[in-house]
């Protein structure tokens, strides 16, 4: 007599749960522009701090590479520097993703959106 109410309350939980998985989504981009990682080159003579967004949030250089009359090493160490801390910020961003989606149930490497 009631059979279609089981599937309704199974469709009422898959709701609830997607409702709860686009909240905590949602707190996580938000502590994605507070999360910071630092990249480094040059052994770290330079170096890179972003938001695990990529934002870049600010650079500290070693004042010795700038004694050197070589500018071209010097961009390349801070642009170095840059795509260490993007890289960072992109494996820590998919490690936040990788515990929220297992603590939701979900598979470790499902890839959702940011």
């Amino acid at each position: 007599m009631f059979k279609g109410l089981g599937q309704m309350g199974d469709m009422a939980k898959m709701m609830k749960a997607a409702q709860e998985m686009q909240q905590k989504m949602a707190a996580l981009q938000e502590e994605m522009h507070n999360l910071m990682v630092t990249g480094e080159s040059g052994a770290g003579l330079v170096k890179a701090t972003c938001t695990a967004k990529g934002e870049l949030k600010g650079l500290d250089i070693d004042p010795s590479i700038f004694n050197s009359d070589d500018k071209e090493v010097v961009e390349d160490l801070i642009l170095a520097a840059i795509k260490d801390a993007q890289s960072k910020a992109t494996e820590r961003a998919q490690e936040e993703m990788s515990k929220l989606t297992e603590g939701m149930g979900l598979p470790k490497d499902m890839k959702l959106p940011f």
